[in-house]
């Protein structure tokens, strides 16, 4: 995967205080992921980085919407898109990942590159079940197949009359 460079925050130069960016995706963003769940898309990416001797702390606000295809219909829909994440970066002699939102970099790190994590946090948006809106009002049948009371009364009539002979049996 090569780097995007629109997602670059140069922390070299900055001083220890909060500091405040902003950063626009679009479909360039998931065309560099291999096998993306997500394909097109669109939104905005507010950071606030806070910097202190000891570490760096982003705060990323994620608005936009992104382009699924409904598994009921196979039509197109913008599905709207609100995250909130936390990521912390913390000064150490190798560069390490401590956990899933927490990360060591070395403590001369010229630059820190966001598009991995606007990219995971924005694919774990992706419901498992994607319905158009359309479809969003009717009652969930909770993935059982619907049967209506005539389909019954028609099985029940084709039930074989050699199985009524062995259920008075019982």
């Amino acid at each position: 995967m090569k780097e995007l460079k629109a997602f670059k925050i140069e922390i070299f130069g900055l001083s220890n205080s909060t500091h405040d960016f902003s950063f626009t995706f679009n479909d360039d963003l998931f065309a560099h992921f291999e096998n993306s769940l997500v394909s097109k898309g669109k939104g905005a990416c507010d950071v606030i980085l806070t910097k202190t001797d000891a570490m760096i702390t982003l705060n990323l606000t994620i608005k936009g919407s992104i382009e699924l295809e409904c598994d009921r219909s196979l039509e197109l829909f913008d599905f709207p898109i609100s995250v909130n994440k936390e990521i912390v970066y913390k000064y150490g002699d190798e560069e390490k990942e401590l956990s899933e939102d927490v990360f060591v970099i070395l403590k001369g790190e010229q630059e820190i590159n966001i598009a991995s994590f606007l990219y995971e946090s924005i694919s774990l948006e992706v419901p498992m079940k994607k319905l158009h809106p359309k479809f969003q009002d009717e009652p969930d049948s909770d993935g059982m197949i619907y049967i209506s009371e005539t389909d019954k009364e028609s099985q029940e009539e084709s039930t074989d009359p050699r199985w009524e002979a062995l259920k008075k049996l019982k």
